[in-house]
């Protein structure tokens, strides 16, 4: 398939956004600046092979109906080098989480097994 942009019917990858967290989170404090962030809309978080990061839900505003890009020829430099060897049309993004908590109280729950302290 040349091009799967072209067989993707719900343009997944322009529905949400991530960015790294930075250091791993170690301590209390970390993760107690992290629940803050998971506690609003459309904010989770993850772990993968490269490390933690924020994943943020919301289409792009340049979406299509029908998911093509309505500024294609002008669109910023990050979407130009997108690269879809492997996207979500192959597989979930999902599937290479280690960690992922959608919402504050499953990273509450996962910060209680953590730290036998927390709430103390």
């Amino acid at each position: 398939m040349d091009n799967k942009c072209n067989q993707c019917t719900n343009s997944k990858c322009c529905t949400y956004t991530t960015e790294a967290i930075g250091e791993a989170p170690r301590s209390k404090t970390d993760f107690g600046h992290l629940l803050w962030q998971v506690s609003h809309t459309g904010v989770e978080i993850y772990k993968d092979e490269d490390g933690w990061f924020l994943l943020i839900t919301g289409s792009c505003e340049h979406l299509l109906p029908r998911g093509g890009c309505g500024i294609y020829d002008e669109r910023p430099q990050i979407c130009r080098d997108y690269d879809n060897d492997w996207c979500e049309f192959d597989a979930p993004a999902e599937d290479g989480f280690e960690l992922y908590f959608r919402n504050y109280t499953e990273l509450l729950t996962y910060c209680k097994k953590r730290f036998i302290t927390w709430g103390r």
